[in-house]
């Protein structure tokens, strides 16, 4: 869109116009990406799966004292909101606001006072013996807890309102500092849900600075995006995002907060997806779903904010959802996660959210490939109407329910929240070098699972999927230039240096 272009109606304009104007708009975006997102690319392939327990803790156990819910406060679940890799086969994942799957108290939405943090993992992939399944086989290892804090001094709920105890956690007072938590009711109502010193945080999506001495986190809750020390988890910047995207009635209750706002992010489905360009200087924010004034979740078209890390410069653009809301294909329109191509290209995650854990089927877990190149700002634009005629165009990546059921999977037990997306290192796939792509799951912090579709049980655990994909499909991919340090390996290894060390588990 030109500088401070909109589209503007008379006000004595009449009213069917309005109304096919705006689905003119919207059935032309919607057919032109659908028709640019007809086929998967066909070079892109499962070469290996791993897992951790959902039963176990992670390495925090300084935090493992069973939370308000009973559950225990280092419970290993979620790392599929958000993975990042980190350069020699260490990623980071980020579980989201804990574990609110356990019915307790809904005056805050079940939530809890589980502390925010990120867990580094090795994922390393190893040669299968000729004639193997899969190429490749993962067995992945938990390698370190970090929490997530501030010296800023925050807000916490009360929790008498709800008869629970004070969200401060009891960590707070022990290690003199100020701790982020998943509590609904950790905020100030008298400020904007972007303000940065409410405690509450609901982690969607992280990246790593090149440097590797620092970590970007995107969450709901705001939305926000942080940046943290790697090494300590303590915040180092936030970057702000418009107003627009802010709820202005804030309250513990999701539900309450869609219903007494007219803009902003819609509760539990703000800025999902974060990516960062190769060059590490500017970040991609993708709302899960539209903003209540585009629409909400009967809209058609989601936000991607562009942000320069350097300026904190926002940008926005208008992303088409496939799942709009129909009887064919019912109301899912969510984006869980982005990665960047380059410094203009992205991979989106869209799905639905069937599968293992919601007692369905899979359907719809697709990646789709947008360039962002001749884009334009709608930053001054809102409504469907307004959106439509920017909306960026999409081809399909990678169909993920058709990849996986292919390689035996039953669509029952594809888990339904595939939300964490990655580029990782490169492999030899039958004698060609190919690039990878690592999806994880967030299992909600539920271990297993007993309903319909697995009247017998079934684990539940942190999943990855990793697929290779050759150079061809994505032509201008640049591989993000990771320099700096890696969790256990201390400073300045790159890439060169990590493939001739040996693993950890070879010392």
């Amino acid at each position: 869109m030109r500088p401070g272009a909109r589209h503007v109606y008379n006000k004595h304009s009449i009213k069917d116009d309005i109304v096919s104007r705006s689905r003119l708009f919207a059935l032309t975006a919607i057919a032109s990406s659908l028709l640019f997102a007809t086929a998967a690319h066909a070079a892109v392939d499962l070469i290996a799966v791993g897992q951790l327990s959902g039963l176990t803790g992670d390495l925090s156990k300084e935090t493992a004292a069973p939370l308000e819910n009973g559950v225990a406060g280092n419970l290993l679940g979620g790392l599929g909101s958000g993975i990042a890799y980190a350069g020699c086969h260490t990623f980071v994942a980020v579980p989201d606001r804990g574990p609110n799957a356990v019915s307790y108290n809904a005056a805050i939405d079940d939530t809890a006072s589980y502390i925010n943090r990120f867990q580094t993992l090795r994922l390393r992939l190893q040669h299968n013996a000729a004639g193997s399944a899969l190429p490749y086989s993962l067995a992945p290892k938990l390698i370190a807890t970090t929490l997530l804090y501030t010296s800023d001094k925050v807000v916490y709920g009360a929790g008498a309102a709800a008869g629970v105890p004070n969200g401060a956690p009891a960590l707070n007072s022990r290690n003199h500092t100020y701790y982020f938590t998943g509590r609904s009711d950790n905020f100030d109502p008298t400020r904007l849900s972007t303000n940065d010193r409410d405690a509450r945080f609901d982690p969607e999506s992280v990246r790593v600075s090149n440097d590797g001495e620092s970590v970007f986190i995107s969450d709901e809750y705001g939305p926000y995006v942080y940046r943290f020390d790697r090494r300590s988890g303590r915040r180092i910047d936030t970057y702000k995002l418009p107003d627009t995207f802010a709820v202005s009635t804030l309250s513990p209750i999701g539900s309450n907060e869609i219903a007494q706002n007219t803009t902003g992010r819609v509760a539990n489905k703000g800025m999902e997806g974060l990516a960062i360009s190769p060059d590490g200087k500017t970040l991609f924010g993708a709302m899960q779903s539209p903003l209540i004034q585009d629409g909400g979740t009967d809209g058609a078209y989601t936000r991607i904010v562009k942000i320069d890390v350097r300026s904190g410069k926002t940008t926005q653009f208008a992303y088409p959802l496939t799942n709009i809301g129909t009887s064919a294909k019912p109301k899912y329109p969510t984006i869980s996660d982005v990665v960047a191509v380059n410094d203009h290209e992205l991979l989106v995650d869209e799905r639905d959210g069937k599968g293992l854990g919601d007692n369905s089927t899979a359907v719809f877990k697709r990646v789709f490939h947008i360039d962002l190149a001749s884009a334009q700002d709608v930053s001054n634009t809102s409504g469907q109407a307004g959106l439509a005629p920017y909306a960026v165009q999409k081809t399909l990546f990678l169909d993920v329910v058709a990849q996986l059921t292919a390689h035996g999977y039953s669509a029952n037990d594809i888990p339904a929240k595939l939300e964490g997306l990655a580029f990782g290192p490169d492999v030899v796939v039958g004698g060609v070098k190919k690039h990878t792509l690592f999806i994880a799951n967030d299992n909600d912090f539920i271990g297993t699972v007993t309903d319909s579709n697995h009247p017998a049980g079934i684990a539940n655990p942190n999943q990855f999927f990793v697929f290779a994909w050759d150079a061809s499909e994505l032509p201008a991919y640049v591989a993000q230039k990771l320099t700096g340090a890696v969790a256990g390996k201390g400073r300045g290894h790159d890439e060169h240096v990590c493939e001739a060390e040996r693993d950890d588990d070879d010392h």
